[in-house]
């Protein structure tokens, strides 16, 4: 589960981790910190592999505002194929789902079908979505069959 406030920018080299967890969005991201959306923040790379990839940052991020509806955000693919991956999100609150919803990507078209409800999201989305792909293209390459 990714930190809600984070915004990814750029992907990370997965051998930056002694052992790499199983990360939210696929990959480990280097990114911005939005938890101030007035004092936006390049947070540094313990906080990055530790907080803001893996979320839960509340009460252990001094960024992290107490008064945030959400913990983490977490993202699933409900199905794919050639032409779009439809995949679901859920805003945490304590280990429980606070928020839900489902967005549409087309393939063809590098883009979401319906808007995320915020860019952070989107932007997470995106990479969640990029990196589900990547991991495609290389099952597909190799002779697997994986979606």
């Amino acid at each position: 589960m990714a930190c809600p406030f984070f915004m990814p920018v750029t992907r990370l080299d997965q051998n930056e981790w002694i052992h790499a967890p199983r990360l939210p969005l696929g990959d480990p991201y280097a990114g911005v910190c939005h938890a101030r959306p007035e004092q936006l923040f390049e947070p540094p790379e313990p906080s990055v592999h530790d907080l803001c990839n893996c979320g839960y940052a509340r009460g252990r991020c001094e960024r992290f505002p107490a008064t945030s509806a959400a913990d983490a955000v977490r993202f699933s693919v409900v199905s794919a194929n050639a032409d779009t991956v439809r995949l679901v999100y859920i805003l945490e609150r304590k280990h429980e789902p606070a928020e839900h919803g489902t967005l549409t990507y087309a393939v063809r078209q590098s883009g979401f079908v319906d808007t995320p409800p915020t860019a952070i999201l989107g932007a997470q989305a995106r990479a969640f979505v990029t990196s589900h792909l990547d991991r495609r293209a290389v099952t597909t390459a190799a002779g697997g069959s994986r979606s």
